[in-house]
C-alpha cells in the first residue's frame, strides 16, 4: 500500500507518475528541455513556428532526466522497483540520507552516461528514466539485506539479494560492452550502482576521506 511507504519514497513515486501523465499531454516539450542530452554544441531538433528548435545539454538535466520516462513499460518497471526497494532502504537510512543517496545515484548515472556517449558510443539522443536511482537502491538493498530473497521477473527463481545484484550488474556490463539492447543506457545503470556503492562505503567510514560521523555499519 502507498500509505505504508515512508515519505520520500512515496513522493518520488508520485512525482514520477505525475510527470509521466504530463508528458502525455505536453508531448516532447519536457524531453526537449529536461531529458539528458549529450555534452557539446546544441543541435537542431525540429522546426517550431518557422524557427529552428535547438536542444542540448543543460546542467539541470543531470537531475531532471531521472523523473521522465519513455513509455508505460519503462515507468512501470522503474516504479515497481522503487516501490520494492525504496521503502526498506528509506526506513534503514532515514528520509534525508535516503533522498541524498537517491539523487546522488541519479546524478552519478547521468555522469556515466555523458562520459560514455562523449568518448565511446557517440550519437546525439536524449537519456531519460529513473533507472540510475533505482539501480542505486537495488545495490543498497543487496548490501544492506544480502540474504533477503529476490526473484527477477524474467528468471522466476528466488535468490539471495547479494547474488541478484552481482548477476544483474554483470548482465548490464555485458549488454553495455556488446551494445545489446542499444536503446538502454546500461552504463548509466552501472554508474548509479557504482556511485551508490562509493557513498555507502563513505558513510561507513571505509574510504580514506571520513564522514563527520559513521551513519551505518
Amino acid at each position: 500500500m502507498l500509505s505504508d511507504l515512508p515519505p520520500v519514497t512515496r513522493a518520488l513515486l508520485a512525482v514520477n507518475v505525475a510527470l509521466f501523465v504530463l508528458q502525455q499531454w505536453l508531448g516532447d516539450w519536457l524531453i526537449i528541455h529536461f531529458a539528458l542530452w549529450p555534452l557539446g554544441p546544441h543541435q537542431v531538433y525540429g522546426i517550431e513556428n518557422g524557427v529552428a528548435l535547438r536542444v542540448g545539454f543543460e546542467v539541470w538535466q543531470v537531475v531532471t532526466y531521472g523523473f521522465l520516462h519513455g513509455g508505460f513499460a519503462h515507468i512501470a518497471f522503474n516504479m515497481l522497483a522503487l516501490w520494492m526497494f525504496g521503502g526498506p532502504i528509506e526506513r534503514l537510512f532515514g528520509s534525508r540520507p535516503f533522498a541524498i543517496y537517491y539523487l546522488v545515484c541519479v546524478i552519478g548515472a547521468a555522469a556515466a552516461q555523458l562520459v560514455v556517449v562523449s568518448f565511446f558510443t557517440g550519437g546525439f539522443y536524449p537519456t531519460l528514466g529513473a533507472s540510475g536511482g533505482v539501480m542505486g537502491l537495488l545495490l543498497a538493498f543487496g548490501m544492506m539485506y544480502p540474504q533477503a530473497r529476490v526473484m527477477a521477473l524474467l528468471i522466476p527463481v528466488p535468490m539471495p539479494a547479494w547474488l541478484f545484484v552481482i548477476l544483474y550488474g554483470a548482465m548490464e556490463l555485458v549488454f553495455g560492452i556488446t551494445r545489446t539492447e542499444s536503446g538502454v543506457a546500461h552504463f548509466a545503470h552501472l554508474g548509479g550502482m557504482a556511485v551508490g556503492f562509493v557513498l555507502i562505503q563513505y558513510w561507513r567510514g571505509r574510504l580514506p576521506i571520513k564522514p563527520r560521523r559513521i551513519l551505518m555499519r
